[in-house]
């Protein structure tokens, strides 16, 4: 009898696992793993699948747009009719990010996308910007490489019909992407030997894909990501006002109030007074001031004890969200100055990205572009020695433009330039010193200043675990990247224990599951699409030193 490929991984997974106990001793990593394997499956989406056209955070009946340049295909139509979606094309061409104001929409709904994908879990069904490259390591990883480009070629689908890659394939993401992961993605499956036939295959993509990632990458240099005069980046949605998203939400936006109405000494300016039913006149001040009231209920309702939010503090909130970290207290309270920082993560990220195209260039023959793109690393590693490396703290920190000062409190994204190769040995030293800051019984903290939100202490992330040990371990720092391993795998393994499922986030100081948080998603999801990925990596790590730890175990290492 033949044993399927998956079911034969599952097997020696478990039996290299009992060789690494030093790292990872719980029982239950084979069942994690049959975990992932079963849940690759189960989040997975294409658009001839009615489950896939559904949108938990939006009320009303659901559509599908198609690029305003193409047909739409007599199968998708059949689909349509089929599922009860409606299918539209957009009003326009794209012909960068923000082209179409998604407010002006008759409705919102999904964005078509070619090919399958795996969605992140729970409410979020849709293929997400950042989610999808660790998820993308992880179908690598677990040599299901087809799929893994599958995604990779959605996301340049998206910078080719939609202007960019998206926050997700939602209509009202139109207006702001995620970290930049794209050329990340890209090397992955340039490198898998699953996802191409041939390698005359694999260069014909590289090809017709540059072109595509060099196109994502002008989003990040437009005047409106440009951190001030600094030469780096921020994050910034090219929208105004509250999120669309939000119109299902639990009064998100007037809990934000009242707590800048409990803590007015921590109110950066987010506070203005308003009418809670204004007037022809204040509602023309409110649309230059804080929101357009006529336009939106979302703004309208977002009042409480005669004040509104600001403008400003609306389009920190969306720049929050473009940035992955929503919400966390590190930009703000509620991240709501996030567009006032060249934060260290975008621009490590962007790092990275310009080598890679480097790398492309020089792989395609384009000699003059790769030098291009290797100069513009160095001038973005120059100004980030400038403003976002610290000496005296030895660490990074994300810098305020706007008030001309680095954050006052330590942030994960430190280790984003060992990730990207950024750091220096020197400074790469430095933060590695820095460990006891972040460190749990779970693995690492996203901070050191516990605020109850998701992306504070004491709550950890696979994404941002994961960049970190791969940054360690890049730069030499084998036994801490191999106990952080150790750390967030054995918490995965437990949260699974416990209840059966993988989450989107963890308690890093209890090494479980229990995340119960004041603002930001309080469903802890399951899925969870980034969490499966990155365990699969982690274990790459761990298994690195396994044949060392089984001599010493049994007394025969020299």
């Amino acid at each position: 009898m033949t044993r399927s490929p998956h079911l034969l991984r599952v097997a020696l997974f478990a039996t290299i696992f009992t060789t690494a106990t030093a790292y990872a001793a719980t029982p239950d990593a084979a069942k994690t793993r049959t975990y992932i394997d079963k849940a690759w499956t189960t989040l997975t989406r294409s658009q001839d699948q009615c489950n896939a056209l559904t949108d938990p955070k939006i009320v009303g009946h659901p559509v599908l747009y198609v690029p305003a340049e193409m047909k739409v295909p007599p199968a998708l139509a059949d689909i349509g009719k089929r599922c009860g979606v409606d299918i539209h094309p957009l009003p326009r061409v794209i012909q960068q990010l923000g082209d179409i104001d998604a407010t002006r929409l008759p409705a919102q709904g999904l964005l078509y996308l070619p090919h399958p994908y795996v969605v992140p879990g729970g409410f979020f069904n849709e293929m997400y910007g950042w989610d999808s490259y660790f998820i993308v390591l992880g179908l690598a990883a677990d040599q299901r490489g087809k799929l893994a480009r599958d995604m990779v070629d959605n996301a340049l689908f998206e910078v080719e019909h939609y202007g960019a890659v998206l926050n997700a394939n939602r209509t009202y993401y139109l207006s702001r992407s995620q970290p930049p992961f794209l050329t990340a993605m890209m090397a992955t499956v340039l490198d898998d030997p699953d996802a191409f036939a041939s390698d005359a295959e694999r260069n014909t993509w590289l090809a017709n894909a540059y072109p595509l990632a060099v196109r994502n990458h002008d989003v990040w240099t437009r005047e409106e990501h440009r951190a001030g005069d600094t030469g780096l980046a921020r994050y910034y949605d090219l929208g105004d006002g509250p999120v669309l998203e939000a119109q299902n939400s639990d009064d998100f936006y007037v809990k934000v109030i009242k707590w800048l109405r409990a803590h007015p000494k921590d109110d950066p300016g987010y506070l203005l007074k308003g009418a809670q039913r204004p007037d022809d006149a204040e509602a023309a001040r409110l649309a230059r001031e804080s929101c357009d009231v006529r336009a939106s209920k979302v703004c309208l309702g977002n009042w409480y004890d005669g004040y509104r939010l600001t403008a400003d503090y609306y389009h920190g909130d969306r720049a929050m969200r473009e940035s992955g970290y929503d919400t966390n207290f590190h930009f703000g309270p509620f991240g709501g100055s996030t567009h006032h920082y060249a934060s260290v993560d975008l621009n490590s990220l962007l790092y990275r990205y310009e080598l890679d195209l480097a790398a492309f260039a020089k792989r395609l023959g384009n000699t003059k572009d790769a030098e291009r793109w290797t100069a513009a690393a160095a001038t973005r590693k120059q100004a980030m020695d400038k403003y976002l490396w610290r000496a005296e703290d030895g660490m990074y920190r994300d810098y305020d433009f706007v008030a001309g000062k680095p954050s006052p409190t330590p942030y994960l994204n430190t280790y984003y330039p060992l990730w990207a190769g950024a750091a220096s040995p020197r400074q790469a030293e430095a933060v590695r010193g820095k460990l006891p800051v972040f460190e749990r019984r779970g693995g690492l903290s996203m901070d050191n200043q516990p605020a109850g939100v998701q992306w504070n202490d004491p709550f950890g992330w696979a994404p941002t675990n994961w960049l970190a040990i791969k940054g360690l371990d890049d730069y030499g720092f084998h036994d801490d990247a191999r106990r952080l391993a150790g750390k967030f795998t054995a918490t995965v393994d437990r949260g699974l224990a416990d209840d059966g499922t993988i989450r989107e986030k963890y308690n890093m100081a209890k090494g479980n599951a229990d995340v119960r948080v004041s603002a930001g998603y309080s469903e802890n999801v399951i899925g969870f699409g980034w969490t499966n990925g990155v365990y699969l990596k982690l274990q790459e790590i761990l298994q690195k030193n396994a044949p060392a730890q089984k001599q010493r175990a049994t007394g025969t290492a020299p």
